[in-house]
């Protein structure tokens, strides 16, 4: 069940205000029923007088305007059938005296005694716009009671297939504190149900801590296994992603230009230096920076990048390089035989500052 958040105190002072004007409503309720009350009595009074003046003989005939009387009196009467016009009778019971209070029983320093001097009923109730206020202040916050476990439901507090004993303890612990008079062995023994099967819940089992602080010494242990565990595993996970971009950098193939190419008469290291040399065309921008030698093969060279890894002969873009340069009839002397001319609309700058 969510928490209800406390109400603010523009709130508090409306539900006051609220509440006050209630009262209000009930103190002018008492006062028109004691009016009435003391029209009733009037009215009583007056009848009995006039009963009293009145022959003998005459009694038998005035019973029926008698009867009348009464049954107008009784007609008028209060809606509050608790309300007795009787002044007689007090609300001080017999049983009521007789009552025996609990043997620490105080009276509020709010409240003073009947000290039997007045109207009895008048006394009772001067309380009654009191409780009526008090039920409508309790009914008015009922929605913001807080509502407070008991130690049944730490039975179905049970620790996650991926949680953590430091987690599930957090968790745990946040529960019990809103419990009031928890016993420690309740306490205990539900902590200990609630482990998620595996080793740690079988060395409590064998353990058997009897006490909450055991079964904490027992726990700090295993929690400082397990962040130690959790260190290992970010440190392996973040090494591994490492050595993945590495090896897909490492694993990264260039896909020829060509379908076919010029067969040449000399190795493709020695035409790219003599075409570097003559200035043909441009050395790559990169070349001589700073190679990243962990997991390079140095038994590997390639003349154009003039880097360790790969050799002339495999490197892709220094045959594209070549092929274009032979189509544009750059490459012929290096042709046996024959000489092959293939144009292209690009031209040697623009191809040798594309490559690179």
């Amino acid at each position: 069940m969510a928490d209800v958040p406390p109400a603010s105190p523009s709130e508090l002072m409306r539900m006051v205000t609220e509440l006050q004007q209630a009262n209000q409503r009930i103190a002018e309720e008492n006062q028109r029923m004691a009016a009435q009350i003391a029209e009733l009595n009037n009215a009583r009074i007056k009848n009995n007088n006039a009963n009293q003046h009145q022959p003998k003989d005459n009694e038998h005939h005035s019973d029926p305007s008698h009867v009348s009387e009464t049954i107008r009196v009784k007609g008028a009467q209060p809606e509050d059938e608790n309300e007795d016009p009787d002044e007689s009778v007090g609300p001080f019971t017999p049983e009521v005296m007789n009552f025996e209070l609990p043997r620490r029983f105080t009276l509020p320093l709010t409240l003073t005694p009947y000290d039997g001097l007045g109207n009895s009923k008048k006394f009772i109730k001067k309380f009654r716009s009191i409780m009526i206020l008090a039920k409508l202040f309790e009914e008015h916050f009922a929605g913001s009671t807080i509502y407070l476990h008991d130690s049944d439901y730490l039975n179905t507090i049970k620790q996650g297939p991926n949680e953590s004993l430091k987690d599930y303890m957090t968790r745990f612990t946040k529960v019990t504190i809103s419990i009031p008079d928890l016993h420690p062995e309740v306490h205990l023994h539900a902590i200990k149900s609630g482990l998620r099967p595996g080793k740690f819940q079988e060395t409590i089992a064998v353990a058997k801590p009897k006490t909450l602080a055991e079964f904490r010494e027992k726990s700090k242990g295993q929690i400082d296994i397990e962040e130690l565990r959790q260190a290992r595993k970010s440190e392996k996970t973040y090494y591994q992603d490492k050595d993945k971009a590495l090896s897909t950098k490492k694993n990264f193939k260039l896909t020829p230009r060509f379908d076919s190419y010029t067969q040449l008469n000399t190795k493709k290291e020695d035409i790219i230096k003599e075409i570097l040399n003559s200035k043909l065309i441009k050395p790559p921008r990169k070349v001589g920076t700073y190679q990243d030698t962990k997991n390079v093969d140095k038994s590997k060279y390639c003349a154009f990048h003039q880097k360790h890894g790969h050799t002339t002969d495999d490197c892709v873009v220094t045959k594209d390089l070549l092929e274009q340069l032979a189509r544009q009839g750059h490459l012929d002397k290096y042709i046996g035989g024959h000489i092959q001319k293939r144009t292209t609309p690009s031209t040697t700058n623009d191809s040798s500052e594309h490559l690179n």
